[in-house]
């Protein structure tokens, strides 16, 4: 099959303007970006003792994945407003997004004792535990979030792969009968748990 050149050179001039505006897409994203980080650093440096300031420029940071940056700035909220609850959660995730789970358990610990009656913050909990591989802690915290809000199916899929990672394959598979008529999507993704992670000794 012959090519025409020509076709070529228009195919490849027809498309130029469009990587030249792609391009110059991404330089204004970065300029933005880096001009949005500058505008929150000078209102921190003009207002040093605004927690606020400080909560809003580790947000950014956090946004574009800056994480030790965002944790100093959280950490500089925290330390002109101790006890702030909305620093305690961010610094938890920042810790958490960046995979330091035992870092990230201690912020949301406080957290929780915050408010030990939330069911998102005790969710939230029990998926630290859960990645550090404490699996009956992950299904106490999930176990909470679920007697205060008994419809959280992602806390009540969570639990049951807790039960799956300690062998409770029969307390997995009652949820996984709740779920089948609640939430298809979450019932189907522990129907796969229990046919991969199940050893066969147990049965499935």
């Amino acid at each position: 099959m012959m090519h025409n050149p020509k076709t070529y050179r228009r195919l490849a001039a027809s498309l130029r303007p469009l990587l030249i505006l792609f391009c110059l897409s991404g330089l204004l994203a970065c300029q933005n970006k880096a001009a949005r980080i500058k505008e929150l650093q000078q209102e921190v440096w003009k207002n040093p003792q605004d927690a606020r300031g400080y909560m809003n420029l580790g947000k950014e940071y956090a946004r574009l994945q800056r994480y030790d940056e965002a944790i100093r700035s959280y950490e500089r909220a925290i330390g002109i407003e101790p006890g702030l609850d909305e620093a305690y959660s961010a610094l938890g995730a920042a810790y958490f997004d960046k995979k330091e789970f035992s870092s990230a358990l201690h912020w949301m610990q406080k957290r929780v004792a915050l408010a030990p009656d939330d069911s998102l913050r005790l969710f939230d909990l029990g998926n630290v535990y859960f990645q550090l591989k404490q699996y009956n802690d992950a299904q106490a915290s999930y176990q909470k979030a679920i007697d205060n809000s008994y419809s959280f199916q992602e806390a009540w899929y969570s639990m049951a792969v807790c039960f799956i990672k300690t062998g409770k394959i029969d307390e997995a598979r009652k949820i996984l009968k709740w779920l089948q008529n609640k939430n298809n999507y979450l019932a189907v993704s522990l129907e796969r748990h229990l046919q991969d992670d199940v050893p066969e000794k147990t049965g499935k």
